[in-house]
């Protein structure tokens, strides 16, 4: 299969998926390697971004997804009637970095790290499907362990975790001024 008809048949595959697909598995499906899906993936995501298009190809790890475009999404949004998510507090940003930065992690090392009661805070970041249960710790009453989603990815618009900004040295006043404005930069770009 060429790259055009592989970029067709992916697209219309991640259509009909409606969520993302691992790339192994697309693969497969499409009797083809990963290097020629990377390719058929690339000109995919060029085709709909530079063809004002409605849709965008996102990769989230080892993953593929058609999303909206950026441009049209409170026009979605409207159209099927969603309210827009409010913003997180900054209980839920300082322990949704937490995760995201020491994951997967406990509840009591949440609290441990920011100080507070985190009860609410996690089950409040689980149910928006921004951190998950990955499994339990190996100790006594056997702890859950938590981890990001792939939500928490999109919506912070990364590929990967790795593209996590470095942490600051926050023992510093400094450092604790570039990790907030770290944090809010990333926070008002994935509301744009």
């Amino acid at each position: 299969m060429e790259t055009t008809e592989l970029s067709a048949a992916l697209e219309a595959i991640l259509f009909a998926a409606g969520d993302s697909m691992e790339m192994e598995r697309l693969a497969l499906v499409l009797d083809t390697d990963l290097g020629k899906l990377e390719d058929a993936a690339l000109a995919l995501g060029t085709a709909l971004s530079e063809g004002k298009r409605g849709l965008r190809l996102i990769r989230l790890e080892d993953r593929l997804q058609l999303v909206t475009a950026p441009d049209y999404s409170d026009m979605v949004i409207r159209a099927l009637e969603k309210r827009r998510n409010a913003r997180l507090s900054p209980a839920a940003l300082e322990a949704l970095s937490i995760v995201a930065y020491h994951q997967p992690c406990t509840r009591s090392y949440i609290e441990k790290v920011r100080g507070v009661d985190s009860s609410y805070t996690v089950s409040f970041l689980t149910e928006r499907g921004l951190i998950e249960p990955k499994g339990k710790l190996e100790a006594p009453g056997r702890p859950t362990l938590f981890g990001t989603t792939e939500d928490f990815l999109r919506i912070m618009g990364l590929r990967s975790l790795d593209e996590l900004p470095p942490l600051p040295n926050i023992s510093e006043d400094e450092g604790r001024a570039a990790l907030r404005m770290a944090i809010e930069e990333k926070t008002e770009h994935s509301e744009e």
